[in-house]
C-alpha cells in the first residue's frame, strides 16, 4: 500500500429519505473532501447528492462522473475506466473521496462498475463499501408488508427488460421487481402466468415527496410509470 494514500468510501445514501441513511455513511460524507456521484450524458441531476446534501461540508468539493446511456460496450468501458482513473487521482493525493449511490451499493448500483475498475487502475486503492436501504426494503417497510418470512424465498430482480426473469422464477414465492417503469405490460403478463399477482403492489418515488402507492399495477398499463418505480409481489 502506498504511503499518504487517501481512502474511497462507496456509500449507500438509500431510497430518498434523508433520515434512512446510516450514522456511519452520515459520519463519512461530512468528513470527505470530495464527493463523486454518477450522473447521465443526457441529465447532470443527482439524486443520491440531494438526499445527502444535509450531511455534505461546504469545504467538500462535488464532482459528477459521466456514465454513459449507450450499448456501445466500447463506448461505456471507456467511460468507466475514465471515471475510475479520475478518482485514483485524487486517492494518490491523499484525499478522502465518497462516491455516493442510491440505495445499497451492492445492488443494482453504478458504484459496482466503479469497484471493478478500480481493480484495474488502482489495485491497492484503499476502498471502504458503506451499505445502504434499498428501494424493496424502504417499500415494504412503507406498506408494513412482510418481504419474505419462514421457507419462503424472494427473487429480486429488474424489470427493465421485462418479465422472462419471473417466468424463470421456478418456486419462489416473493418477488421484488426494481426497475418497473417500462415494459410493464410483460411485467403484469408475467406475474399473472407464474400466480405472483396475488399480492401484488407498486411504489413510486418510495420515501419521496409525489410518492405513489398503487395497488391495482394494471392501471400501470394506462400510464407512464416513474422511473423510480418497483412492484413488490407475492403468490
Amino acid at each position: 500500500m502506498m504511503e499518504n494514500v487517501g481512502k474511497l468510501f462507496g456509500v449507500g445514501v438509500g431510497p430518498g429519505d434523508p433520515e434512512l441513511i446510516t450514522v456511519k455513511a452520515v459520519r463519512v460524507i461530512k468528513e470527505a473532501d470530495i464527493i463523486f456521484t454518477a450522473a447521465s450524458t443526457k441529465n447532470t441531476y443527482s439524486l443520491a447528492v440531494e438526499i445527502a446534501s444535509p450531511y455534505i461540508s461546504s469545504d467538500a468539493s462535488i464532482e459528477k462522473l459521466f456514465f454513459p446511456m449507450s450499448k456501445d460496450v466500447k463506448e461505456v468501458e471507456s467511460a468507466w475506466i475514465k471515471n475510475a482513473s479520475q478518482i485514483a487521482q485524487v486517492l494518490k493525493q491523499g484525499k478522502k473521496a465518497v462516491f455516493l449511490t442510491l440505495g445499497d451499493p451492492t445492488t443494482y448500483s453504478t458504484f459496482g462498475y466503479i469497484l471493478k475498475k478500480m481493480k484495474c487502475v488502482m489495485p491497492d486503492a484503499n476502498i471502504e463499501t458503506i451499505p445502504g436501504i434499498t428501494s424493496f426494503h424502504a417499500a415494504s417497510a412503507r406498506l408494513n408488508r412482510i418481504l419474505v418470512e419462514g421457507e419462503e424465498s424472494l427473487l429480486v430482480t429488474s424489470g427493465a427488460f421485462g418479465g422472462d426473469r419471473i417466468r424463470h422464477a421456478g418456486s419462489v414465492e416473493n418477488v421484488a421487481i426494481v426497475k418497473a417503469y417500462k415494459n410493464i405490460e410483460d411485467i403484469n403478463k408475467a406475474l399473472k402466468e407464474t400466480g405472483l399477482d396475488n399480492r401484488c403492489v407498486a411504489v413510486s418515488k418510495c420515501g419521496r415527496e409525489n410518492e405513489q402507492i398503487i395497488e391495482n399495477i394494471d392501471a400501470l398499463e394506462k400510464r407512464t410509470p416513474d422511473y423510480w418505480t418497483l412492484i413488490l409481489a407475492s403468490k
